[in-house]
């Protein structure tokens, strides 16, 4: 592997994981905000699902913004 692919590499594993990381944050907190906290419930009804649901949406968002801005170039 050469040290160019090995670069885009790299960042494509931080975008990653920095997207995946705060998109998850960002989905728990709108999950919140609106009433659906997955993350403090023990039940599993539909509001705990509405919630987890928003956190999964937030780490695809956050992954795909993540890599648009850190590989834009």
């Amino acid at each position: 592997m050469s040290g160019q692919d090995l670069g885009k590499a790299f960042r494509q594993g931080l975008a990653d994981a920095i997207g995946f990381v705060l998109g998850a944050l960002a989905g728990w907190q709108l999950g919140r905000w609106l009433g659906y906290d997955f993350i403090a419930s023990t039940a599993w009804g539909v509001p705990e699902l509405i919630g987890l649901a928003l956190i999964l949406v937030g780490c695809g968002l956050g992954r795909w913004l993540a890599r648009k801005l850190i590989l834009r170039g």
